[in-house]
C-alpha cells in the first residue's frame, strides 16, 4: 500500500511539472526594436522594403503572390524578447528572399500569422514562447511597386 503511494505521488508530481514545462506564451513585441537591431540593420536588405499591417506605401505596380513563413528557434539562455527578435528577424529575412526571388522589391500587408490566426499591426508582430522553442510566424503580399 505504502508503495502504491509513493508511486501515485511520484507521477502526480512528474504530471504537474510536465505540464509547467508545456507553456505557449503569445506575446507581441515592437517591430521597431527588432528592426534596429545591429543584426536586422546589417542583414535586411534595404532595397526589399517592407511595410507592416496597413502602412502606407507607394503604389503597387504588379503583385507577385502572398507567401507565409512559419520559423522557431531555440529559447535556451535567451528571454522571450531575445529569442522573438531573433526569430522574427528570420521570418522576415525569408519573406524579403521570397520578394527577390519572385522579381519583387517589396512585401506589403505584413501580417503576424501565428498558429494561422492573423494579427495585424504597424506597430508589433506576435511570437509564441515555450518552454524551449521560440516561433514568429509572418505572411505578406510580394509585390512590384511603382516607382
Amino acid at each position: 500500500m505504502k508503495r502504491l503511494l509513493k508511486i501515485s505521488a511520484l507521477l502526480s508530481a512528474l504530471l504537474i511539472a510536465g505540464s509547467a514545462a508545456a507553456r505557449d506564451d503569445q506575446n507581441m513585441f515592437p517591430l521597431e526594436d527588432a528592426l534596429n537591431l545591429p543584426a536586422a540593420k546589417s542583414k535586411l536588405d534595404p532595397d526589399i522594403r517592407l511595410y507592416f499591417g496597413n502602412q502606407k506605401h507607394p503604389k503597387v505596380a504588379k503583385e507577385l503572390g502572398e507567401w507565409k513563413t512559419n520559423k522557431k528557434t531555440n529559447g535556451f539562455n535567451k528571454t522571450d524578447k531575445e529569442a522573438c527578435e531573433w526569430v522574427f528577424l528570420s521570418a522576415v529575412l525569408e519573406l524579403q528572399e521570397r520578394a527577390q526571388k519572385e522579381g519583387g522589391n517589396a512585401v506589403v500587408g505584413i501580417k503576424s500569422n501565428y498558429k494561422s490566426i492573423e494579427r495585424s499591426s504597424e506597430t508589433e508582430y506576435m511570437c509564441g514562447s515555450g518552454a524551449l522553442m521560440s516561433g514568429v510566424a509572418l505572411k505578406g503580399k510580394v509585390v512590384k511597386l511603382a516607382n
